[in-house]
């Protein structure tokens, strides 16, 4: 497959994404944050592109190519972190999808190196990201890559490790099943209502099956399990007027399911790989 064509489809993926709207408590066309704006996502989506055209030829060194994207990002944009898990997924996938199967990105995974994992950890030092407290490896904890190496530790190495407390490493684990799914339900819903409307489906029907683990790790597992619960009954009872109360909410308490916007972003790029149109 074309590298310029998979590139332009996760840049598209990245731009679909933070565009529709209401999308409860994330930035897009409607609501900013006070230092991450919609202008700064833009910015990000369309400075990745190069890379990705990179990746989509290279077969290995899936961090070093995280790193990259993070770092072209943080040139581009000063709203700090944007698209950190985003990246995180979207490596891997434009990778797998460079060698003419984007659901080889399992294999992809699984190939990653010691020396992936430490550039994961040189990308976590380039920009803020958040992350919940851990005992081990933490990023932190200066001496996390010298033990990295001593354990001779890959990087899904490192993504089972936190792939219990963490949604985007669990992606890694399990296959990219949720962003599989997400691209399914996405592609069910176009044609039945507005590409706009289709992204938030997916979203709040991915949100409602399991809580939004940086949430969990900002407000708590029974926060997380309250806002799972409301998007599940928003999907039953399709009203975009309710949707845009459920944003005003969680904006005010800035509260932000980031993880499950990521997963979208994946899903979008599987979906527009796979020929759906805008």
């Amino acid at each position: 497959m074309n590298s310029t064509y998979i590139a332009r489809c996760a840049q598209l993926a990245m731009l679909l994404e933070v565009s529709a709207t209401p999308k409860p408590g994330n930035v897009d066309r409607d609501h900013d944050f006070d230092d991450t704006k919609y202008e700064h996502f833009l910015a990000s989506a369309i400075s990745a592109g190069p890379i990705f055209e990179r990746v989509a030829i290279a077969k290995k060194d899936v961090g070093y190519s995280i790193r990259e994207l993070v770092e072209e990002s943080a040139r581009w944009q000063s709203g700090g972190n944007t698209h950190f898990g985003a990246f995180l997924l979207l490596a891997p996938l434009v990778m797998a999808a460079g060698n003419d199967d984007v659901k080889s990105v399992t294999s992809v995974v699984q190939d990653t190196s010691v020396e992936d994992a430490v550039e994961l950890y040189k990308a976590f030092q380039r920009i803020d990201v958040r992350v919940g407290s851990v005992k081990e490896l933490s990023i932190d904890d200066p001496n996390s890559v010298n033990e990295i190496k001593r354990r001779e530790l890959t990087l899904y190495d490192l993504m089972k490790i936190s792939s219990k407390y963490d949604a985007i490493s669990h992606e890694w684990i399990g296959g990219f099943l949720r962003t599989f799914r997400g691209a399914s339900v996405l592609e069910g819903k176009l044609g039945k209502m507005s590409v706009n409307d289709a992204i938030i489906f997916t979203y709040l029907k991915l949100l409602s099956e399991r809580p939004d683990t940086l949430v969990q790790s900002k407000f708590g597992t029974e926060k997380a399990m309250q806002v799972s619960e409301k998007a599940s009954r928003l999907i039953k009872n399709w009203d975009l007027d309710a949707i845009r109360d459920f944003d005003e909410e969680l904006i005010l308490e800035r509260v932000n399911p980031g993880s499950t916007a990521d997963i979208v972003i994946g899903s979008l790029f599987v979906a527009l790989l796979g020929g759906v149109k805008p």
